[in-house]
């Protein structure tokens, strides 16, 4: 099985904490910004950032669903850590300062892939497809933060 990784970043026009405290806000937020790529949300336990337990299901593809049950964790000043109890996908959030007024989001997610041919298409495909949702979620968050 081959690691399989997708990043995405976003300049939004926002301070670093502001896209944080949003971006950690699972209670409130977070379920606001999600594409409709995600279902059945809900948060568990806790709601705002270390500790909490988020579920949901990611559909990236017609045929491809992952029911996520993730753990979230804070790392480091600026990072938001979402580690699937259901899988090996792991999900980290940084924001950092980008100038006055605005940060720079980057989210990577990373999992074991497939063998195979199939992990062949997993590799050259699910990165693309992943990186479109997220784009997604990270403009639907600078909406939200920008206002």
């Amino acid at each position: 099985m081959a690691q399989v990784e997708a990043t995405t970043e976003r300049i939004i026009a926002a301070d670093a904490e502001a896209v944080f405290d949003a971006l950690a806000d699972y209670k409130d937020v977070r379920g606001k910004v999600l594409p409709s790529h995600f279902s059945e949300y809900e948060v568990r336990e806790g709601g705002d950032g270390e500790g909490a337990l988020v579920h949901w299901k990611l559909q990236a593809t017609s045929k491809r669903v992952r029911d996520c049950l993730l753990e979230v964790t804070e790392p480091t000043d600026g990072q938001l850590v979402e580690k699937d109890r259901n899988s090996s996908m792991v999900t980290t959030w940084t924001v950092t300062p980008a100038g006055e007024g605005r940060s720079k989001a980057v989210v990577s997610t990373v999992w074991n892939g497939a063998g195979g041919i199939g992990g062949f298409f997993e590799k050259t495909f699910a990165p693309k497809g992943l990186g479109r949702i997220y784009d997604e979620l990270l403009q639907n968050l600078a909406t939200e933060v920008e206002k």
